[in-house]
């Protein structure tokens, strides 16, 4: 992802219609000006973030079912207070001003934070997208609406980076293909599953491998408003 360090990003794209004579209230449509990635972004939640106080998380990977990676973070958007909690050490710093002296720890938080709220990235970075109405997603092998963002080259811990996201009708994320770089021999597809309601916010809690081999998963997740 862009500005991320190890892992990936996704996309979704939705449709909805009211009735005649009826209102329709789904932020994702109701306006009907909105770019296919403001609506994926609507989708999840996105107006639902401006009053959140602080976010809580914990980032796992598992490889073959042993559990490789677990960390465990606090976000406080309004102030861009970050602390990350592991095992050994728990590290906070201002993710504004001080990512500098905090590279290795910083890159983890962009890494993680994506895998978290990749659709409210669509409209807070800047990159470039084409969507395709009729693509073939790359596990379950359903025909669904697909979107390929693009990073710049020269922003970002990882620069270039490519994601091909596939959505369904609500505009919902269900699969992806991660390419570092942008090279396509690096491609790693991977499931938008497990799907919760945090006051509003919708966050896929569960990615895995077309072989089942790698889960990325999250727990722990607390949203405090104001």
């Amino acid at each position: 992802m862009k500005n991320l360090y190890i892992f990936l990003a996704a996309v979704i794209i939705v449709a909805c219609t009211s009735c005649k004579n009826e209102t329709n209230n789904d932020p994702a449509t109701a306006d009907p000006e909105k770019t296919i990635v403001e609506k994926i972004a609507a989708a999840n939640g996105l107006e639902n973030f401006d009053n959140v106080q602080e976010l809580k998380y914990t980032f796992n990977v598992k490889v073959n079912d042993s559990l490789r990676t677990s960390r465990a973070w606090t976000w406080e958007p309004k102030t861009n207070r970050v602390t990350l909690t592991t095992k050994d050490s728990t590290v906070a710093y201002d993710h504004k001003t001080e990512a500098a002296n905090h590279e290795w720890v910083d890159q983890r938080f962009i890494n993680d934070q994506y895998w978290l709220l990749f659709p409210f990235h669509l409209v807070w970075d800047k990159m470039e997208w084409k969507h395709e109405e009729k693509a073939i997603a790359p596990i379950s092998g359903e025909e669904m609406q697909s979107m390929t963002i693009t990073y710049p080259s020269d922003i970002g811990y990882t620069p270039g980076d490519v994601y091909e996201v596939f959505f369904d009708d609500n505009f919902m994320i269900q699969e992806w293909i991660y390419r570092s770089g942008g090279n396509p021999e690096n491609a790693f597809p991977a499931t938008w599953e497990d799907y919760k309601d945090f006051g509003g916010i919708k966050i896929a809690t569960r990615h895995t491998s077309k072989d089942g081999s790698f889960v990325l998963f999250f727990d722990g997740i607390e949203v405090v408003r104001e």
